[in-house]
């Protein structure tokens, strides 16, 4: 009578080492919101799954992987595919709330994460310097400043450049958050802060 075997178990593909240093990103990002940079490379490493060593054999140390993660959550990406999916409304009120609630999340997600970073005693400009990040919260703005002017079209009459316009209305975003973070009342919700900004603040009877 043939022996039974049992079949070998086949080992999972090495990742690359760029797959390697993505998936200990991801696995830290949530990390640095609750830890800031007091997270510790143990706590890195059982969250990713792998040895502790193995952070070390993808980054150089902690503060590389920090300054890693800072730049993946201040890059703008996703919210520019929000916007991008805001053309599908019909109408530019519609397609403006779209774009506000998107950028919002951003500002959200970043101060949030310079609130975490502060707290810790962490500069992400330490090493390299402001201008040396590739993902810097004023070229992310900039860049989804451009993607909500790309928004208004001929046929919304504008009185201003849609890049003006863009500005504008993302400066009444900035201001409307940060009355949420304890300066003063409530924010306005995002379909009163677009009739505002198409119609102004006087009512049509005046």
């Amino acid at each position: 009578m043939p022996e039974e075997t049992t079949p070998r178990r086949r080992r999972a593909p090495a990742m690359s080492p760029e797959d390697r240093r993505e998936a200990i990103v991801q696995a830290t990002v949530p990390l640095l919101f609750t830890h800031g940079a007091t997270v510790t490379t143990s706590q890195i490493a059982q969250a990713a799954g792998i040895a502790e060593g193995t952070v070390f054999r993808a980054f150089k140390d902690k503060q590389e992987l920090i300054r890693t993660c800072v730049q993946a959550i201040l890059a703008a990406d996703a919210e520019l595919e929000l916007i991008d999916e805001a053309r599908a409304a019909s109408t530019l009120a519609a397609r403006l709330s779209w774009a506000i609630s998107a950028v919002s999340g951003y500002l959200d997600r970043m101060w949030a994460l310079a609130g975490v970073l502060r707290e810790s005693g962490f500069d992400p400009r330490e090493k390299h310097g402001e201008h040396g990040e590739h993902h810097g919260p004023q070229a992310e703005m900039q860049r989804l400043s451009e993607r909500v002017a790309s928004l208004f079209g001929p046929e919304d009459h504008l009185r201003v450049d849609p890049s003006l316009a863009a500005r504008l209305l993302l400066g009444l975003v900035f201001t409307n958050r940060m009355q949420g973070r304890g300066f003063g009342d409530a924010t306005a919700d995002v379909d009163r802060l677009v009739e505002v900004f198409l119609h102004g603040a006087l009512r049509g009877d005046q």
